[in-house]
């Protein structure tokens, strides 16, 4: 048996009035999801522990098999080891994006997604000035870059990731707690430095918003993880435009997979992503697929755009793989889910259990649910269970 674990990032989303009190994954075309519901099983997950931030960090690691009351450590840590950053005993990594603050609101918190090559420069700028032997600043792809701090400095800082704060006073959320004025002056520094760089004033003329201010959080030291074939027995790979995700998989020991075209935005490369996926199968027993765009339309609070992305998330990378597996040599398993939910109405994700469905090329006995979406999974039978338990409950429903 080889499995498959399609990964649509916040897809999952509340009622809206102008949907007609349905959500958007009720109203996006999903036939190929609807498919492995009505063919399969179903249920909802929960995949965040109480008291854990609902990021997707915590939700992906436990899609993967590993319990975040266990293994999380900080989101940072996980983009680190993405972006090929060894972190030392007492290094604590944070995330450092870019954002664009206007009168001291933040406006955005991808700077209008700028393109990685511009944020190159700016992040390049910002190490050179105020990096040292304390701080040492890495870029990393569009907005999200990454920041060490030695000696253990800020790892018990309080920050608010800025997706949660949109259309909110900067300083209403500056960090809080121990080391809070260090980590603050980094970031009114940086909108000095900002301020009046080539690229964004480039950006500006061009009617775009700039990256003139970094933010820190998300901090962590380095986990330690199980690797994935000790826990579970069988080899893995995972593809991913998201550095995030990546380091997860590159703790837990799986094969990171790069898809040319694959960017963590709504221009990604869907297909391609399902196609590298089937392809890994020859070598590797589980494939985990993440795809970032419906959580990026979520965090814009665009509906039609989610509404767009969920529907080609189920076109591009559900049914390719759903043909690809009804014609491969061996059964497949195949599981489909958000990882936690980015309400339109919120910008921010949220904790609330989320559908997923299960199906296999083997025969299968299907359940009640004829449709994949937050409430026609609740007639499934496989009621509500811990993410962390999944990767071993397929396992297991396999064999039988």
């Amino acid at each position: 048996m080889k499995y498959v674990v399609l990964i649509g990032d916040g897809m999952a989303d509340e009622p809206l009035e102008e949907l007609e009190n349905q959500t958007v994954l009720q109203k996006a075309s999903t036939p190929n999801m609807d498919y492995i519901t009505m063919n399969g099983r179903a249920g909802l997950a929960r995949t965040v522990p109480e008291g854990l931030p609902p990021g997707s960090d915590v939700a992906n690691m436990s899609i993967i098999g590993y319990d975040p009351e266990k293994y999380y450590s900080g989101r940072a840590p996980l983009e680190a080891a993405s972006m090929g950053v060894e972190l030392e005993e007492n290094d604590v990594a944070f995330r450092c994006n870019l954002i664009t603050i206007k009168d001291d609101i933040i406006a955005d918190h991808s700077s209008g997604h700028i393109t990685s090559e511009e944020s190159k420069e700016l992040i390049e700028s910002i190490d050179s000035a105020l990096g040292d032997e304390i701080f040492s600043f890495y870029p990393g792809i569009s907005y999200r870059h990454l920041m060490i701090a030695k000696n253990g400095l800020g790892a018990d800082t309080e920050c608010t990731p800025p997706h949660d704060v949109i259309d909110e006073n900067r300083h209403n959320h500056m960090p809080r707690g121990k080391d809070s004025e260090v980590i603050a002056e980094l970031a009114e520094k940086s909108m000095g430095l900002l301020k009046d760089h080539p690229v964004n004033k480039k950006r500006i003329e061009e009617g775009k918003n700039p990256g003139n201010s970094i933010w820190l959080w998300g901090q962590g030291y380095a986990p330690a993880f199980i690797p994935f074939e000790e826990l579970y027995g069988l080899n893995g790979a995972i593809i991913s435009a998201v550095d995030l995700v990546k380091g997860i998989g590159i703790y837990a020991g799986l094969d990171v997979i790069e898809v040319p075209g694959a960017t963590g935005y709504l221009d990604t490369n869907y297909k391609g992503k399902a196609e590298y996926a089937m392809d890994a199968l020859e070598n590797h027993d589980f494939v985990f697929v993440h795809v970032e765009a419906p959580d990026e339309a979520g965090h814009m609070g665009d509906m039609q755009a989610k509404i767009q992305a969920i529907e080609d998330f189920d076109e591009k990378v559900v049914g390719t793989v759903l043909e690809a597996s009804k014609k491969y040599g061996e059964d497949v398993t195949i599981m489909v889910l958000p990882d936690h939910p980015t309400p339109i109405a919120l910008r921010t994700h949220t904790s609330v259990p989320i559908p997923f469905a299960v199906y296999s090329t083997a025969e299968d006995k299907p359940d009640d649910a004829k449709a994949f979406d937050e409430e026609s999974v609740k007639e499934g039978s496989l009621g509500t269970v811990y993410a962390a338990d999944l990767v071993g409950k397929l396992i297991k429903m396999a064999k039988k």
